[in-house]
Parts: structure tokens; sequence; C-alpha cells
């Protein structure tokens, strides 16, 4: 399998705000691949370098075998790209807003009415083809832009935070119809997103925090870094408790939200002896696999939710004398 996406110590700042710091990876043909990421960590600041939309300062980083700053127009011609915000134009029916991009790309007339039907009843939005956008749900419009993306054939499908904002079974349907698009067109899919369950969609993820690569595996991957399974328990004294597991069996113990916790190799067989030769009272005990917000705690030290501020946020607080 060939490298559809090429990147080498990435890097652009925002003055003197280093938004991404020396990132390297690549992505292979027909792969799922995600980054992983809080607000303000560098996620869309790469996803925009990759599309052309942003300059790099150091570093390189090509698209379908093109370079993203000397062969602009064939990456943009190589690629689809959903943004965080919707950029339909909501005065116009959905079809209107596939018939002008496809002009805008250059889709053969005599292709182009029956790739926007094929796309339309793909994601089922055939029978709404002739509604003004603005009358469309916000998973309605999601699905219309995938649609767009995809109108001109690219081989690379950018997706920024796809399903933010979207409830839960919207995000699923979401991901039912990348998955089917993927298989059917063959496609690359790159997205960014800072929701968990959504990232173990990925055949690989690569970690970013701060600008910089803290991670790459597939998720299984990441979830095995951790060290094992999470033991939780809650006890009458929960320092004492957490002292004790330290102490018999010397492993690094979490004390948050009333519980201790700590990770060891199968938890379901380490469980029964543990509770049987455990000294301290216990009041409520399981165990789970890690989840990938374990992992982001285990590889940063911090929560994925506590985002730090956007990349031009810290840029202009620092022009304000922060």
């Amino acid at each position: 399998m060939s490298d559809m996406i090429e990147v080498q110590d990435l890097a652009r700042r925002f003055g003197a705000v280093e938004a991404v710091r020396g990132v390297s990876f690549t992505v292979g043909e027909g792969e799922i691949f995600g980054f992983l990421g809080p607000n303000g960590a560098g996620k869309t600041t790469t996803i925009n370098v990759l599309c052309t939309l942003l300059r790099p300062t150091g570093g390189r980083a090509s698209v379908n075998g093109f370079d993203v700053v000397r062969r602009r127009s064939e990456v943009r011609r190589s690629i689809g790209l959903v943004f965080q915000q919707s950029t339909l134009d909501e005065a116009l029916t959905a079809e209107r807003n596939l018939r002008f991009h496809a002009y805008a790309y250059g889709v053969p007339k005599a292709a182009r009415d029956l790739r926007i039907r094929e796309l339309l009843e793909m994601v089922e939005l055939f029978e709404r083809r002739n509604s003004v956008v603005k009358t469309y749900s916000g998973g309605m419009k999601r699905r219309l832009e995938l649609a767009r993306g995809l109108l001109h054939h690219p081989r690379v499908l950018f997706l920024d935070e796809p399903t933010l904002g979207l409830d839960p079974q919207t995000r699923r349907h979401i991901w039912d119809y990348l998955r089917r698009l993927r298989e059917r067109e063959h496609l690359t899919i790159f997205l960014t997103t800072h929701y968990m369950d959504e990232a173990e969609n990925c055949q690989r993820i690569a970690v970013i925090d701060h600008g910089r690569i803290v991670a790459l595996d597939t998720p299984e991957g990441l979830k095995d870094q951790v060290g094992g399974d999470l033991v939780f328990l809650s006890a009458r004294d929960n320092a004492a408790a957490a002292g004790e597991v330290r102490e018999r069996y010397g492993l690094d113990v979490r004390e948050q939200d009333g519980q201790v916790s700590f990770h060891v190799r199968s938890g379901e067989q380490f469980l029964p002896d543990f509770v049987r030769g455990f000294s301290q009272p216990i009041l409520s005990i399981g165990v789970r696999r890690p989840t990938l917000e374990d992992v982001f705690l285990h590889l940063t030290g911090h929560e994925i939710r506590d985002s730090e501020l956007d990349a031009k946020d810290q840029f202009l607080n620092e022009m304000r004398g922060w």
C-alpha cells in the first residue's frame, strides 16, 4: 500500500506561537487516519496546511504525491474537504449547491447529473434535492457537505471535526455513511477529532498535544501503552487503600472523584486474589479495558476536555501583552 500523505518535520507558527512543532507521519492509501487532541492542539492547523489553506513555516508535506507548497493546484484537485463550520449556500437548494461545486471543479457535463444523483442517493437526500438548504437539519447539512466533497472524485477526504455539534444518533449515522463511502469510492480519509468514540473508527490515530505528536498507533496499540486493564475502587479510606496498593503491588495509583484507580495486566484474573488479600474495607470495585480517554491522560497528564486556547487566540492574547 502506497502512502497518500507524507509529512516530515512540519511546522507552523503564528507570530511567536508555535501551533505545529515538527510533526511527521504518513497516511496509507485507503486508510482512515485520525488526529486526536483537544482544541488548540494543532489539529486544524495541520489539516489546513495539508489542504493548502496555510503555508508551513517549516518542514514539508505532500498529498497524492504533490507538494503542498509547490503543487497547490494538483493537491486541491486531489482532495475533498469538510470544514468544522458549514460552507454551504443555504439560500440554494441541495442540488444547486452540488451543481455549483461541479462547475467550479470542472466535472464534465456528461457525468455531472449522474454523479450528483448517485451521491444524493448515497447520503439519502435525493428526495430533498430541491429543498433550500436552510430548511435542513444539522445532520442533513453535514451529509450534503460529504456529498459535495466527493463530487469531483477526490483521492483524499479531509474531515475537520466531522460530527462536531451533532447528537450521538446523527454522529453514528454520519459514520455509517463514511464507512460506505470509503469502500465505494476507495477513499483515504483523514480526520481530526476530540471525540474519543469517533477516534475508535480510525485504523491508526496520531495523538497530538501542544503541537506535537505524542503517540501514533492503532486504537488497540495505544490502549496497550497505558499498561493493562483499569481497576477502580472505592474504600472506606481511599488514601489508606491507595497507599496499600502502592506498597504491596508497586503500582502507580490515581485518586480522583472519590475513587482509587490503577492499571494491571489481565484485570479480571487479578481481581479475585486482590479482593481476598486486601486489608482495607472495599465499598465497590470494578475493572475495564482502557479507553482512548485513559490513553490521552496517560500520555499528556491531562484530560482531553481540558482544552487550551486556539493557536490564533494565543497569538492575539500575546499581542495584547499576555
